[in-house]
């Protein structure tokens, strides 16, 4: 009887259906009762806009969080966990959220738990939670292993007048003290491990002074993905956002620091960058057809 209880049990195990995501300790919510209602809010929202593009669709669930308030740090937490917060965004969770969130629709689903799933498989290295390590911390990890799975692509080098530049990124490890998890050995070494994999890193970009060729111009899209280099030793990415093409072309719709929330900047984007002068260029990503 004992041995066949056993065999039950192994027979189960096979056939059971495997489950994907983080486990609910492994989720951090800002509020779960006001996320959840939003997050289902936005996906009926923006599947009945009926986006015939993911760029559209980027572009259009980008705009609902104009003047959602900036804070920065809000992933920080220990043990790493996924944070969940539509309610305040930096640079780089508002993209992660928006592409989250137009995946989704594009995969034809509709409940918070696929956004989830989504925002998990975007924001971590193999699509979980393991640890502050697993985190895509560097914006070319980033682009790399979601291009991997096929949820974006890299269209920065078929834009005319575009260029190339090698860089080695270390930036974390070189400034371990900036970055609390890192007092952790375990979690340090491991960072160093993958930035290993980004030594002499060759990355396509557009030099920021030839933002205003109208060949470049004309071959940026609403919903691009826009990732800015930097000059900054060991780092290649400073800043992240999505374009929106206004009526005088292509402007910035991001969470900006300065603004203090979610805001289509004041300026044209060639100005943006001529007015920034620690930001080397542009890279351009976009949302895959699912």
């Amino acid at each position: 009887m004992k041995k066949f209880a056993t065999l039950l049990y192994i027979a189960f195990m096979l056939t059971a259906p495997v489950l994907h995501g983080a486990a609910p300790e492994q989720i951090r919510w800002h509020n779960e009762a006001a996320d959840t209602t939003a997050i289902t809010k936005f996906l009926i929202k923006a599947t009945d806009f009926g986006a015939s593009n993911p760029n559209e669709l980027m572009e259009f669930i980008g705009r609902q969080f104009i003047d959602t308030p900036y804070k920065a740090g809000t992933l920080e937490s220990q043990p790493e966990a996924l944070t969940v917060n539509l309610e305040e965004f930096d640079c780089t969770t508002f993209i992660e959220t928006v592409t989250a969130l137009a995946l989704t629709v594009e995969e034809h689903k509709n409940s918070w738990q696929d956004f989830i799933d989504n925002l998990e498989t975007i924001r971590y290295r193999q699509g979980e939670v393991n640890g502050y390590s697993s985190r895509l911390h560097y914006f070319s990890d980033w682009i790399v292993s979601n291009t991997h799975r096929g949820i974006v692509r890299e269209v920065t080098d078929r834009i005319p007048q575009s260029d190339s530049q090698i860089k080695t990124l270390d930036y974390m490890s070189r400034n371990r003290s900036s970055y609390p998890a890192l007092a952790d050995d375990a979690e340090y070494e491991a960072i160093k491990n993958m930035e290993v994999g980004f030594r002499s890193h060759r990355f396509p970009y557009i030099k920021s002074g030839r933002i205003a060729a109208k060949p470049i111009l004309s071959s940026l899209r609403g919903g691009d993905i826009i990732a800015f280099t930097t000059k900054k030793d060991g780092l290649d990415i400073s800043h992240v956002g999505i374009i929106v093409m206004e009526k005088d072309g292509p402007r910035l719709l991001h969470a900006s620091s300065r603004e203090g929330k979610v805001t289509i900047d004041k300026l044209s984007l060639a100005e943006y960058l001529k007015k920034s002068p620690a930001i080397t260029g542009i890279r351009v990503i976009r949302l895959q057809a699912q």
